[in-house]
C-alpha cells in the first residue's frame, strides 16, 4: 500500500528509530605528549583514572604504611602531596630508604622542557617536592633542560626557566642545573650511546605510541633522559672510579605521564651494569577548565603563570576556573559542591598546607555552608601569596647565580646523619 499523502515513508521512520545515537566515547590518555582523561559517551571531558594509570604502567601505590616508614626513616613528616595522594606512586622508593638508612649514597634528578617565558604553577609542582627531598635527605641533584623545539627559543627559555628553578629555592652547594646543548659530551655522551644501542624501534613504539612519521629526535630522546638517571655520567660530582659509582642510583621525582621514558631505562639498566632509577610519581595539576586535563604553557587561559599579576589570578579563576558548585547559591546551600571536581579546591589541595583548614573548606563546601563564589575567593588569596612570594624570590635571582648554578663544579652534601651500621660477616 502506498504511504499516505503528506505522510513520512514508513520504513524511513523504522529506521530512524532503530538507529543509535553516535557515541563519542574516547579512553584516557596519558603520555609524555599528551594528557587526557577522555570523554564519555555525551562527550564529556572525564577526570584522569589514577588507580587505571597504576596498574596500566606497573607502578606501585604509596600506601599509608609506606608513609609511615617514610617518617621513621627520615624523622620528616610526609610532604603534604605525600599525606594527600597528590604524590600517589613509586617504582622502588624502598630501595633509596634502605640506602638512605644506611648511610649509603644517591641522588635527585628531574627535569624540563622549556617551552615558554615563565613556568606556570603546575610545573613548579615537582620542583617544591624534590626541593623538599633535597632538605630532608641532604642528598646532590641535578636538573637536565631538554629541548624539543627551536633552537633559538629553546636557549631563551632555558635560561628563564633555570632562573624560575632557582627561584623554588634549591641549595647551589647541592644543586647542578645543565642544558642538553651545553653539557652533552664525554661521559653523558658515553652513557647515551650505551643506552641508545640497547632500545630498539619497536620498543619506542610500543611504549610511546610512535609511528613512521615520528621524527628520529624523538625516537632517541629517550637515550638522552636516560643518561641522566647514570651516576656516571656526572664525573665532576661522583668521580671517575667507574665501578664504585655505577651502584649510586637516583631518585626521579616527576609526574605519571613522564614514566614511559624511565621504564625504558629501569628496562636496560643492569645490563650496563648499572643501578634501576626509582620514581616517585606525582598526579597533574588539572587546568582551568576542570580534571581530566594538565595546565597548558601554549594556552593562556588554561594556567595560573609565575609571572601573572594578582588581578590577573584572580579574574583567571573568577572567568575560568571550572566548579563544582551548584547552578544558584539557594542550591548550593540546599545541596552543597562536589569538591572532587572543583577546580578551586583542588587548587587548594595542592597549595594550602594547614590540613586541618582544607578539611574545613571540604566539608563546609560540600554541606552547602559555603558558596562557589567563597571557594574562589579562598584560592585566589591563597594562589596569590604563592605566586607572590615565589616572584619576590625570582627577582633575586642573578645572571651570576644563574652561572653558578650550572656551572661544572664539585657538589657538597652530607647525607644521613646517624645511618645504621650494617657489620660485615
Amino acid at each position: 500500500m502506498a504511504d499516505e499523502p503528506g505522510q513520512p515513508p514508513a520504513l524511513t521512520t523504522l529506521s530512524l528509530a532503530e538507529k543509535a545515537p553516535e557515541s563519542k566515547a574516547v579512553g584516557q590518555k596519558i603520555t609524555p605528549f599528551d594528557v587526557s582523561g577522555g570523554v564519555d559517551a555525551s562527550g564529556k571531558l572525564l577526570p584522569v583514572d589514577y588507580d587505571k594509570l597504576v596498574r596500566e604502567f606497573g607502578a606501585t601505590p604509596i600506601t599509608p604504611a609506606l608513609l609511615e616508614r617514610f617518617e621513621k626513616v627520615t624523622g620528616h613528616r610526609p610532604h603534604r602531596f605525600m599525606r594527600r595522594g597528590i604524590v600517589f606512586s613509586h617504582r622502588e622508593l624502598t630501595t633509596i630508604l634502605d640506602r638512605y638508612e644506611k648511610g649509603q649514597p644517591f641522588y635527585l634528578y628531574t627535569g624540563r622542557g622549556p617551552s615558554s617565558d615563565s613556568m606556570h604553577v603546575g610545573h613548579t609542582i615537582p620542583f617544591e617536592f624534590t626541593k623538599w627531598l633535597q632538605d630532608v635527605f641532604d642528598c646532590p641533584l641535578k636538573f637536565m633542560h631538554s629541548q624539543k623545539i627551536d633552537v633559538e627559543d629553546a636557549k631563551r627559555y632555558t635560561k628563564a626557566n633555570a632562573m624560575d628553578i632557582i627561584a623554588v629555592g634549591f641549595d647551589m652547594k647541592k644543586t647542578f642545573i645543565f642544558s642538553d646543548f651545553d653539557f652533552v659530551g664525554g661521559a653523558f655522551y658515553e652513557n647515551m650511546c650505551r643506552m641508545a644501542k640497547r632500545i630498539t624501534i619497536n620498543s619506542i613504539k610500543g611504549t610511546f605510541g610512535f609511528n613512521d612519521s615520528n621524527n628520529i629526535g624523538e625516537f632517541h630522546f629517550c637515550a638522552t633522559q636516560s643518561a641522566s638517571a647514570f651516576a656516571t655520567s656526572f664525573p665532576h660530582i661522583f668521580g671517575t672510579d667507574r665501578k664504585k659509582v655505577s651502584s649510586i642510583p637516583c631518585l626521579i621525582p616527576c609526574a605519571i605521564d613522564q614514566d614511559p621514558y624511565f621504564r625504558q631505562c629501569r628496562e636496560n639498566a643492569e645490563k650496563m651494569k648499572y643501578k634501576k632509577p626509582s620514581l616517585i610519581h606525582a598526579i597533574f595539576l588539572p587546568a582551568l577548565q576542570g580534571p581530566g586535563s594538565k595546565m597548558s604553557a601554549s594556552v593562556d587561559t588554561s594556567a595560573i603563570f609565575m609571572n601573572d599579576t594578582p588581578a590577573r589570578i584572580k579574574n583567571k579563576i573568577n572567568k575560568y576556573a571550572f566548579s563544582g558548585g551548584q547552578d544558584t547559591a539557594e542550591l548550593q546551600r540546599q545541596l552543597g559542591g562536589n569538591s572532587k571536581v572543583d577546580v578551586p579546591f583542588q587548587y587548594l589541595t595542592f597549595f594550602l598546607e594547614d590540613d586541618e583548614e582544607l578539611e574545613r573548606i571540604r566539608a563546609a563546601y560540600e554541606k552547602g555552608e559555603m558558596l562557589t563564589g567563597e571557594m574562589k575567593q579562598r584560592c585566589i588569596a591563597e594562589l596569590q601569596t604563592y605566586v607572590k612570594g615565589f616572584q619576590e624570590r625570582r627577582a633575586q635571582v642573578t645572571e651570576e647565580m644563574l652561572k653558578a648554578f650550572m656551572g661544572t663544579r664539585p657538589l657538597e652534601w652530607k647525607g644521613n646523619p646517624n645511618p645504621i651500621v650494617v657489620e660485615k660477616k
